[in-house]
């Protein structure tokens, strides 16, 4: 929701009916100050998902993001929304860090791409629940919203266990047994423990300092996978086409669908097609998914920067005014079938569990990093025709086509610690030999 929320809340500070008066200047830095918290709160990331635990670091962002939701509803200055935006990126960062890491130290690895990509399907459910609300109820219904799912979480969330993973790796056996138990109903843990024990046991002779992420071989391919996926998902335009969507859709002029109507739709697609996505996962792997999202985005992307080529150099346009919305609404299934769901669930599958925290939460900064600057770098082309970055854009998605074909290995059906091996160079068919003679 804090994602979705200047879409729809824009256009309505900066109009005449606004309760808080905003200047177009400061209505951008809406946006930025959401990625200055989530970039601000990498080492409370750090800090919290490792001393404290996935859980209690997923609790903790709960309740500062309850906190900021009340700030927004009853702030009427521009000082105590930009606060509250900020803390909201604080509370996001240590969110999508520590969620990935809690779901797939906890999921079987037959389900375990499905079960990470539920993360994002309650983000878009979120841009969904904002669309709906934004343009047509009071400013204050939306904080309210936000914070009463911020209340749930705090409570129901509390009663779930940590990671068993986490509870090994702390050296704590009897609750990560009890742990485990809890996600593997009427069944004999013992196996998988000692499976756990033993990777864990491995990775912790490898270092766990934050150079070692570019010393050694396996966490540097880790790295630069999620740095490539994360620059690339905000090079492909979804953190611009979220955050100024009806901005966008005004700018096109069309005649046939009201922007805040075209918002709902919108989230509507990305919903329903990561969901469809997500059962994909762990059937048709991640690399295809990836290559078959790039290349369709990247047309998207170049059919909307040539429409506003058109109308930038003067053509009369109202007849094909009908584009601009099509092709929003195709991208947002486009995009969401792949680029917008498998790289979270990669971030939590690379790295190994030493090196977890600290591996993710740099990946989610390389993520917040170039979400600014891609931010900042349409915000500056679109002055000279809202055309230049969507063929940018457009460029980028194919680049990304390249490096997922040719760098990313496919994780599907394998277990964190196969991974780990082929990371490090290993064939397959070295893998279950090595494991063996481990043992």
């Amino acid at each position: 929701m804090t994602v979705g929320w200047t879409a729809p809340m824009i256009p309505y500070l900066i109009s005449e009916e606004s309760h808080i008066k905003t200047t177009k200047y400061e209505a951008e830095w809406l946006e930025s100050a959401l990625l200055l918290g989530a970039f601000c709160g990498l080492p409370t990331t750090i800090f919290f998902t490792e001393k404290i635990g996935r859980k209690r670091s997923l609790l903790l962002a709960s309740f500062v993001v309850l906190f900021a939701w009340i700030a927004i509803a009853l702030g009427d200055r521009m000082i105590y929304i930009f606060v509250a935006r900020f803390f909201c990126g604080v509370a996001g960062n240590m969110a999508f860090v520590a969620a990935p890491m809690y779901v797939a130290e906890i999921a079987d690895q037959k389900i375990r791409g499905f079960l990470s990509s539920i993360i994002y399907l309650m983000m878009l459910l979120g841009c969904l629940i904002v669309y709906c609300v934004g343009p047509f109820l009071p400013f204050y219904v939306s904080p309210l919203i936000g914070g009463s799912f911020a209340a749930t979480e705090l409570v129901v969330f509390s009663f779930m266990p940590e990671s068993p993973y986490y509870l090994l790796y702390k050296n704590k056996p009897a609750q990560a047994k009890k742990s485990l138990e809890y996600f593997r109903c009427n069944v004999d843990v013992e196996k998988e423990m000692k499976e756990i024990s033993d990777a864990i046991n491995r990775q912790k002779t490898e270092k766990g300092r934050i150079q070692d992420l570019f010393l050694i071989n396996s966490n540097r391919k880790a790295l630069l996978i999620m740095m490539g996926l994360y620059i690339g998902q905000n090079f492909c335009g979804i953190t611009i086409v979220m955050m100024n969507l009806h901005l966008i859709l005004i700018e096109a002029g069309s005649i046939y669908m009201e922007e805040s109507m075209a918002g709902i739709l919108f989230a509507v697609i990305m919903l329903v097609t990561a969901s469809g996505a997500s059962l994909q996962l762990d059937k048709y792997g991640r690399k295809l998914l990836l290559v078959t999202s790039a290349i369709l985005t990247a047309i998207c992307l170049f059919i909307i920067a040539i429409y506003f080529n058109l109308k930038y150099a003067g053509y009369d346009i109202l007849s094909i005014s009908w584009i601009p919305i099509v092709i929003v609404m195709i991208y947002a299934a486009t995009f969401k079938m792949g680029l917008g769901l498998v790289p979270i669930v990669i971030a939590a599958e690379v790295f190994p569990a030493k090196m977890k925290a600290i591996g993710m939460t740099l990946s989610d900064a390389m993520y917040v990093i170039w979400g600014f600057v891609s931010l900042q770098v349409y915000q500056w082309l679109a002055n000279y025709g809202l055309h230049i970055p969507f063929y940018l854009f457009s460029a980028c998605s194919l680049l990304l086509v390249l490096f997922t074909a040719f760098y990313i290995p496919e994780t599907k059906g394998k277990t964190l610690e196969e991974i780990q091996f082929i990371l490090k160079g290993h064939k397959s068919s070295d893998i279950n030999s090595i494991q063996h003679y481990n043992t």
